[in-house]
């Protein structure tokens, strides 16, 4: 949610950096107005208010006179009339505000290249040369279900499109990514393994961003409670401080998780149909930060370098591109996208999305921390990345690693957690 302070100083400065996101100049002027229009009114509310304190006393002493008050006692029923009418045009006005502004994306970051959609995305590095096969690649779900250890049928008969049964040494090698991927956060990169829970509730969905604009990208339970399917650890994670005053010296803040992320996939239909690349439920290692504002830029190269480090481990290609204005995510102000060579689809593909959202999200979430120098409060910086998608890591992994007879060679880092196994077979 934006600073309206600073929406009320820097408008021209915002209407472009949102229309570079694609919001209509049209609802950021009908938000100015309508704020300028709520602070005209509370003059006139408290105005009024002081008239009535004021007579209320000329009454009080009228009648302590034995004198007529009759006149200042209409007088002010009219006063009182008129100030539950403003009242009410209040509260219509800051319900119409708050519907605005909370779905209203996040500022870019004045190094964020302008762009329409991921077309206009910009490639920043690239490390790891795809492999020459001697052979035609299969995809993904081709290896896997000639192996036995992915099943896709079974997994719809159960429960639908896009779910998916990992079986055997499928389901082990699952287990083996995401333990390695755990172990590196922690280990090496110095994150505080987390467990979540995986159901939360809508303030903790509105903090992070995802509601009210974007429910229809989740699933929810149908109960009084109306608790939600976490669509990625980072809504857990992040509120994990909702409502709460940090010490600065306790920032930055690291944590990770694994956990299982729900999505409905609204308007995907026909993208991705087949294979692990866009699930209902998967797997995801999250890594969130909790930053000052002056560090949390430098957080988020240090973010995307743990991501990269997972694949670098894992020997895969992949390469990096910081995302456009029209291709960010909404509560995000800069973005660096990581994706992996695909072999069966010539291709990179996202693995991981690695964002800061600045103030954007405490300010929803009220997460705070005391500057240790001027002894205020200020908002946190919060950044969110994927580290890694497993599933996604799982088909980068059956199509880089795949051979001629259809087995999969198991990347050496991950061996020791395959219990030393080294080639998935047949």
């Amino acid at each position: 949610m934006l600073d309206m302070k600073k929406f009320r100083e820097n408008f021209d400065a915002i209407a472009e950096a949102l229309g570079n996101r694609g919001v209509a100049k049209e609802t950021l002027v009908e938000v100015k107005e309508l704020d300028a229009k709520r602070r005209e009114l509370i003059a006139q509310t408290e105005q009024l208010k002081q008239e009535r304190n004021s007579v209320s006393a000329e009454i009080a002493t009228l009648k302590r006179n034995k004198e007529n008050a009759d006149e200042q006692i209409a007088a002010m029923k009219k006063v009182g009339e008129d100030i539950k009418a403003i009242d009410q045009e209040l509260i219509a006005i800051e319900e119409r505000v708050t519907e605005i502004a909370t779905r209203l994306p996040n500022l870019p970051a004045s190094d964020v290249p302008v762009g329409a959609d991921e077309n206009d995305n910009v490639e920043v590095r690239r490390e790891g040369t795809p492999r020459e096969f001697d052979f035609e690649p299969k995809p993904h779900w081709e290896v896997a279900e000639n192996l036995g250890i992915l099943d896709f049928e079974r997994g719809a008969k159960v429960s639908g499109s896009r779910f998916v049964y990992y079986k055997g040494l499928g389901a082990r090698l699952e287990r083996a990514i995401y333990n390695y991927m755990l172990d590196m956060h922690i280990t090496d990169h110095g994150y505080t393994e987390m467990i979540t829970p995986y159901l939360v509730n809508d303030i903790a969905m509105f903090g992070t961003g995802q509601f009210p604009k974007f429910k229809e990208d989740v699933f929810q339970m149908n109960d009084e409670r109306g608790l939600t399917l976490i669509p990625t650890a980072e809504v857990p994670l992040t509120n994990f401080y909702a409502n709460e005053i940090l010490d600065e010296a306790e920032l930055p803040i690291y944590f990770t998780a694994l956990s299982p992320s729900f999505r409905s996939e609204a308007g995907s239909a026909g993208r991705d149909t087949r294979g692990l690349i866009r699930l209902h439920q998967f797997n995801k290692v999250e890594m969130v930060k909790f930053a000052t504002p002056d560090t949390s830029f430098d957080e988020l190269e240090k973010m995307t370098d743990n991501a990269e480090d997972v694949l670098r481990g894992l020997e895969l290609p992949f390469r990096t591109i910081v995302l456009c204005t029209g291709d960010m995510g909404f509560s995000a102000t800069k973005t660096y996208d990581v994706e992996v060579w695909i072999p069966a689809q010539d291709t990179y593909r996202e693995i991981s999305s690695c964002s800061n959202c600045v103030d954007f999200q405490a300010r929803r979430a009220k997460i705070r921390f005391r500057n240790e120098e001027t002894g205020k409060t200020e908002l946190v910086h919060t950044l969110n990345g994927s580290g890694l998608a497993v599933g996604r890591t799982v088909a980068a992994i059956l199509e880089n690693y795949q051979e001629a007879d259809g087995s999969v060679i198991i990347p050496k880092v991950l061996v020791p957690y395959m219990g030393g196994i080294t080639k998935i077979t047949k």
